[in-house]
This record gives structure tokens, sequence and C-alpha cells, in this order.
């Protein structure tokens, strides 16, 4: 069944739809042509135009009988009815907002009018507070002494109501022609705009109306550009004997040219310090490079705009420049994506314009880290040519090589550590990489390796870890002082303090990670188990009180319950640890490295190594000695030179110096 309703809703906004379309006639050489014209009268992209064919065009031979196309164009009514709904919900929300945002309050206004031999009235209603039109003032101003009737009921409602930005017709009067309002329109060689100049009425004379304006338009061939806002505005409040602006033809916009939308700073003077959460300056934070990462966004190229053409006031088309194209330059390390568009990075490492050529520098190269540079954060390799100053720091993505020294700071890499001149940590430096660390010498610093540490001299009050081995290499390769792990082997020429000063720990045949995290867990674990135990004596106390007194105060009740609830947090903490130190405690016993400590020259007495955490302290100083695990003791043996790792290889992509 059909319901009548529902169709005639829906025929009210197919009508309400199609008031909306409007239609121009345009004649051209082409379609193409055609359709461009009519986008700009129509203010709308070609693409949502539609067209009837009136009269097909011919182009004619060798240019001669050509004849234009004639085509109706008008939008594509779905197109429309989007618009209006658009429209309609920017009116709602901008209506909304006035509402909200209402600060100004306006007095009602009133325009009393003679057109032809009537006279109109239009009202505009108070804003806010604003007071209402006078009814009096109104009557007032309509009797004029060449009025002949006015309709005064109707100019009471109106003045009460308002009517709606339209002139209504209230009365009549004794019209002189003779008197009349005149108007010249004045159009330009250019064609740009037109305007009106109006001498003022005599007495019984009509004034200039909207339809008057529009019809001399028309006579004059306006066609475009006619802005009704303007016109409806010197009705309101005429402007005499002056040129008043009613027409502007629709100037062409030109396209823009491509352009790079650059997703980095391109002009490092721009790039600014780092400030902390309360807004001092960290002025080893200077914020000198752009890290980014293989596949992130660097640039996207933004495709030239084509132009958008004009129409003079006479209909005459204004034509419009298209944006110019652009070749997008690629530098090293970065690709195009397959819109064509896009440019990401191929691999990690500093994004930069060289030569306006987006690259991605792999390799980050300065004299010297210190003041001039700040702390240097770089997702690639870094290299610096001189000295790490104090206080300064590296943290790298790939490698890291310093052809100076290190002082107190902290230096981590993903990739192999190389120092040529060695590292002097004063207690406070830090050295740490996944891979392996290279330099001459180690004094007062952390160190950890994922891989190896090879040392040129010596190593003197460190705390030095390697996944693999240390290994002291030159003639004076010594160990002095410190602590000092490796997994599989520790090899210098003399091990320990010879004046039996600083205390040497060696440790090897284990993993350093799980024994260190072995430590913390127990450590830990056994400030808990105090804990515990003061927790323990306050939920005994209490509950012998409560069991003696049968009650106890409601403060304590609740200093009860609190210490049982700490007490199942600890035992639970308590309990995670243990699984921990357990898994931890057999992967130690089932790990298959025997490891090894060579010394060719001595080792000192008051040195204490550890093989699978069995203890040999040195009582007397011993020539020429392996350590190594046998039968669950630490067995000493005669130094082997074919035991020693004598060659690791090279850092990747270096070669020490």
């Amino acid at each position: 069944m059909i319901n009548l309703e529902k169709l005639r809703t829906d025929l009210e906004q197919k009508l309400s739809v199609d008031k909306e379309i409007h239609s121009v006639v345009v004649r051209a050489d082409t379609i193409e042509e055609c359709l461009e014209d009519a986008a700009v009268q129509l203010e709308t992209k070609i693409a949502n135009l539609q067209y009837e064919v009136e009269e097909k065009g011919f182009q004619g031979v060798a240019g001669l009988a050509r004849k234009p196309w004639k085509l109706r164009i008008y939008e594509n009514p779905s197109i429309v009815q989007k618009k209006m709904e658009a429209k309609k919900q920017e009116e709602m929300a901008a209506s909304q907002v006035a509402e909200e945002n209402k600060i100004v309050d306006r007095d009602g206004l009133f325009y009393l009018r003679h057109f032809g031999s009537e006279i109109f009235l239009k009202v505009l209603l108070p804003i806010g507070s604003g007071s209402p039109v006078s009814q009096g003032e109104v009557l007032s101003a309509a009797k004029r002494s060449d009025t002949t009737d006015i309709d005064e009921p109707l100019i009471k409602k109106i003045c009460k109501e308002g009517s709606s930005e339209e002139y209504v017709v209230v009365g009549s009067y004794k019209h002189v022609a003779a008197a009349d309002a005149t108007m010249a329109v004045d159009i330009p060689k250019d064609e740009m705009y037109a305007t009106i100049t109006v001498t003022p009425p005599a007495t019984g004379g009509s004034e200039i109306s909207v339809e008057m304006i529009k019809k001399a338009l028309q006579t004059q061939g306006v066609v475009a550009g006619i802005d009704m806002e303007k016109i409806s505005e010197f009705v309101d409040n005429p402007v005499y004997n002056t040129p008043y602006e009613v027409a502007t033809a629709i100037k062409p916009v030109d396209g823009h040219d491509a352009y790079i939308a650059y997703d980095f700073e391109t002009d490092t003077s721009k790039m600014r310090l780092k400030e902390t959460q309360n807004g001092q300056v960290n002025f080893k934070e200077l914020n000198l490079i752009q890290n980014v990462v293989a596949g992130q966004r660097l640039a996207q190229k933004i495709l030239a705009e084509r132009g958008k053409g004009g129409k003079t006031i006479f209909g005459k088309y204004l034509e419009a420049k298209n944006g110019k194209d652009i070749q997008v330059m690629l530098g090293s390390n970065v690709v195009m994506d397959k819109d064509g568009r896009t440019i990401l990075a191929e691999k990690n490492g500093q994004v930069m314009l060289v030569g306006n050529k987006i690259t991605v520098e792999e390799v980050y190269e300065v004299p010297g880290v210190n003041i001039k540079t700040g702390n240097i954060t770089f997702m690639g390799t870094v290299i610096v040519k001189g000295n790490v100053e104090d206080g300064y720091d590296i943290k790298a993505d790939g490698n890291i090589e310093v052809y100076g020294s290190v002082g107190n700071c902290k230096i981590e890499a993903e990739g192999d550590i190389v120092i040529s001149q060695g590292v002097m940590g004063r207690d406070e430096g830090v050295i740490k990489t996944s891979k392996s660390v290279w330099a001459r010498f180690i004094q007062n610093t952390k160190v950890t390796a994922g891989e190896y540490v090879v040392v040129n001299d010596n190593i003197m009050n460190a705390d030095v870890s390697a996944m693999k081995k240390i290994l002291l290499k030159g003639k004076r390769a010594q160990i002095i002082g410190g602590h000092l792990f490796a997994t599989e082997e520790i090899s210098a020429k003399n091990i320990g303090s010879p004046a039996g000063g600083a205390e040497t720990i060696l440790e090897v045949g284990f993993d350093p990670e799980a024994k260190q995290r072995l430590t913390e867990l127990q450590t830990q674990q056994t400030e808990l188990a105090k804990e515990l135990d003061e927790i323990d004596l306050n939920i005994n106390t209490l509950e012998n009180q409560k069991e003696i007194r049968r009650s106890i105060p409601k403060e304590k009740e609740e200093a009860l319950m609190k210490f049982k609830e700490q007490k199942a947090e600890i035992v639970e903490k308590s309990d995670a640890m243990t699984e921990e130190i357990n898994t931890i405690q057999q992967r130690l016993r089932e790990l298959k490295v025997v490891g090894r400590v060579n010394a060719s020259g001595t080792v000192y007495a008051g040195t204490k190594i550890y093989v699978r955490d069995e203890l040999d302290e040195i009582k007397t100083d011993c020539k020429a000695v392996s350590f190594y695990f046998e039968n669950n003791f630490v067995r000493r043996g005669k130094y082997d030179q074919s035991q020693v790792t004598s060659d690791v290889g090279a850092p990747d992509g270096y070669s020490t110096n």
C-alpha cells in the first residue's frame, strides 16, 4: 500500500531540489569549452555538471562552415541536494553559534520607500534587549503631504512582527513621474564592473527599487556578477550622486604551481634548543639533528592546480593560467612511494636538503662533541673526529667511532663502538652497545657489550661486562682493579694489582646479564623478606589485641586490613621473583660454555677469579697461567697461547687506529 504522506514528502523534497537547479545556455566551439564556461557561471566543478545538447556543433572543413555547440548545462541534482543539506547544516550551526555568542543588542529598524505609486515598508525586529520600532514614528513618516492612503492596522502588525527582510505595500501616494529618481549605469571598457549613479527623487517622485536596478543592468547586457546584497543595501540606504558598484566580474583564479610540502625543517636556523617542562633551556640538547627511520614519510608533492576561469559582467570568458608541474629530485637513501607523490626514507639517518634534493645521511660526522654540538642522538652512524668532552652524550642507531678520547660521558649504540684514544669515565661514565667495544684503554667506566670488549692497553678500576669475550691484546695489556664479567673468555697479560691495592674480580662461564639480574632479584627479595617480617609482627600484635578485647578501634581495624593487603602484595611479588630466580639459575646451570681466564704474564695475589660460580682466590703471584672449570672446581693450567682468541675481526665498516 502506498503511503501518501511519504509520497508527498518525497515530492516536496524533489521540488525543493528542482527549484535550486539553475541552468545556463552556453555556446562554444567544443563541449569542453562549454563546460568550462558553465562551471564559472554556476560556480562549481566540471565533474558536477550535466548537459543537454540544443544545437550540435560542427568543426567545419578548413575552417569553413564552422558551427558552435549550444548546450543547456546544469548541476547534477544529487550534488545540488548535498549542497542544500550542507548549507542547511551550516545555517543551523551558524544560527546556534550566533545565538550562543550573541553579544551586541540592536534596536529594531524600519525602511519606508516609495516605489511607483505605492508606499512600501520593511521592518527588522530588534535583537537581544534592543528597542522595537516605534509604530507612531512609522505612521508619522508614512503620512506625508502627498500620501493618499495608508493601512494603519497592517503597519502596526508589521512593526510588531517584522516583514522578513521584504518590502510590503502599506499605502499609496500621489505619484509625480517628473519627480522620480533617475539612474545611470556606467560600465568600463574592460567590463569588469558596473556602477549606478542615482539622483534623489523630488516630492511625489518614486525611489529606485531592486527590480529597477536589475532591469537597468539587464538592459545594458549585464548577465554575470550581479551582487544582490549590494543592490538591497542601496535600496535600504541610498547613496545619491555617487557611483555605487552593483556588479563585479568573476575574476579568473590562476592555479598554483606544484610544490613540495616537507615534513621536516628545511631551515636549520629555525631549529631550537630543547626546553624542560619548567621552561629552562638545556644547552646540551641543541636539537641539530632531524632523525628519521626507514619507511618514514619525508615530504609530499602537492600537484599543480588547474586554474579557474572567470567571466566579465557581459559574460565573456576570462582565461586562467594552470599551475606548472615540477620534477622531484631525490637524493641518497630516499625513495618515491607507489603514488608517485610521497617521498619516504629508505634507511635510518638524518634527513636534510642537499642541493634541493631530499637526502638521508646514514653517517653523522662532527669534529668533536662539546658545547657547540650538544648531546647527539642519531638514527645512523656517528663519527667524532676529536674528543667527546665530559658531560656530553652520544646515542646512535648504528656505529659510533671516536678518533680522540671519551670523558665522563654516556655512549650508547646499536652497532660497534670504536674509541681510538680510550675512555676516562671518572667513575660515572657509561659505554653500552648490543655489539662490541674497541678501545685503547678503559678507566673508571661501566662498559656493557653484547659481544666483545677489545682493549689494546689496560682496563683499570672499571665495571666491564661482555656476552662473549674480554680481550686485552697489547704489550701493556693488563687488568688493574674493577669487576669484569664475560661468558666465554677473559685474556690479558697481567691481572691484578702488584701492590695489592684495588680489588680485582674476574668472572667467566655464565651469562653476565643473567647473573646481574639474579643478584638484583636476590637483593630485592631479601629486602622484601625484612619488610614482610615487620608486617607479620604488626598483624600478630593487632590480632592478639582483637582476640583479648574482642574488638579494637575502627582505625586499628583499618590498619589491620591494610597490613594484610600489603602482606598479600609482598607475597605475590616475592613468589614472582622466586620463579624468575629459579628460571635464571636453571639457565645458568645448563650453560654449556665452560669459560677461561688467560694470563700470559702475572696474576697478582689478591685477585679473585670465578669460573661458573666457583672461586679461586689468588694467594700468591702466579705466572703464565689459565683458569678453567673441571669437575666442579676451578683448575689452573699452564698458559696455552692456542687457547687464547687471537682475532675477532674488525668493527663493521671500520678499522681500528
